[in-house]
């Protein structure tokens, strides 16, 4: 097993807070890491400076390669770093997609800077993976950091009206033992097998650049599952998220977010939905629909304007639309 490589992809926006807890973590993974990928995106706290400094504490050379202290003799492979410093903040979905496209590893696990992983995370995963070539994502049970008693992921589920959920959020991890087969798993700490990110990709693109962030999981899986791959949860593998945004109110986060994160649904409907289902599921929808925007007109009606860039948008979603429904339908 430990001949199949490992990169980890870190996108990381003002994220000094977290990042260097996420990156000890990291480099105490029982599985050999070939990489390490940051992506700062034009963090304005000193994120990129944090992790140049830790990687250079940490004695991790260019090569990869650091002597063990107690054993000077001895050479231990240490992962690389490549830290990729934007000038502007390109979103969560393009910059992995710089990180995918600059690695070359067998799988790539994409990973917020605040998660904390333990130690056999990636082991268990590959494990996992290596065993079933169909499972082409994987997840373990991600965990509150403030409370570890309770869930905040063991990957996605989706409705009939094509609402996505992390499963088990909130719930008591006890409850959540049995690994087995999911929809999809979160982008929070997701193992992508590079078989799977290079036959799903379009345009060369694994996670849709158009999205800039949220939902572009849920749409990678939604992917996946048309083409044949499948996504799987390992309980046993353990990783705890802060997560602080989904524990703040709807009303905290900026209308730019509030906006993408509407919009990128029906985006993902427009893609993925197949001909034969359209109307099932605009019936089966359609209460839901009624009811959150007759809300949204009253509460949020700023949040129409982000219809502007679906339409804007329209000719590639319909070209990535063809892609897709071409392969699944053959």
């Amino acid at each position: 097993m430990n001949n199949k490589t490992v990169s980890i992809h870190i996108v990381a926006y003002n994220s000094a807070d977290d990042i260097i807890e996420c990156l000890t973590a990291v480099l105490a993974q029982d599985y050999p890491i070939e990489q390490i990928v940051v992506v700062d995106n034009a963090s304005g706290d000193g994120c990129a400076e944090n992790v140049r400094a830790f990687f250079s504490k940490s004695e991790v050379t260019s090569s990869g390669v650091s002597e063990v202290a107690s054993a000077p003799s001895v050479e231990v492979k240490r992962p690389s770093l490549l830290l990729l410093p934007n000038l502007t903040n390109t979103g969560f979905a393009p910059a992995h997609n710089q990180a995918i496209a600059a690695s070359k590893s067998d799988y790539c696990l994409v990973l917020n800077p605040d998660l904390t992983l333990a130690p056999d995370y990636v082991s268990r995963l590959v494990a996992r993976m290596e065993a079933n070539p169909l499972i082409g994502s994987a997840t373990g049970k991600l965990l509150l950091k403030a409370d570890p008693q309770l869930v905040d992921s063991t990957g996605l589920r989706m409705n009939k009206a094509r609402r996505a959920f992390d499963r088990g959020a909130g719930e008591l991890a006890v409850n959540w033992q049995q690994s087995g087969p999911v929809f999809g798993v979160s982008g929070a700490a997701a193992m992508y097998s590079r078989r799977m990110i290079d036959d799903i990709s379009v345009d060369g693109e694994f996670f849709d650049s158009d999205f800039f962030a949220y939902k572009e999981d849920v749409d990678v899986a939604w992917r996946a599952q048309l083409l044949g791959w499948q996504g799987y949860y390992e309980a046993e593998a353990i990783g705890y998220h802060e997560r602080g945004w989904k524990t703040s109110g709807r009303d905290s986060k900026p209308l730019f977010i509030r906006r993408i994160s509407y919009i990128n649904r029906y985006k993902m409907i427009y893609k993925n939905e197949r001909a034969r289902t359209w109307l099932k599921t605009l019936i089966v929808s359609l209460p839901y629909e009624l009811a959150a925007h007759g809300y949204m007109l009253i509460k949020e009606p700023q949040l129409i304007k982000a219809w502007t860039s679906f339409f804007t948008q329209l000719p590639q979603l319909r070209k990535k639309r063809r892609a897709i429904q071409a392969r699944v339908s053959r």
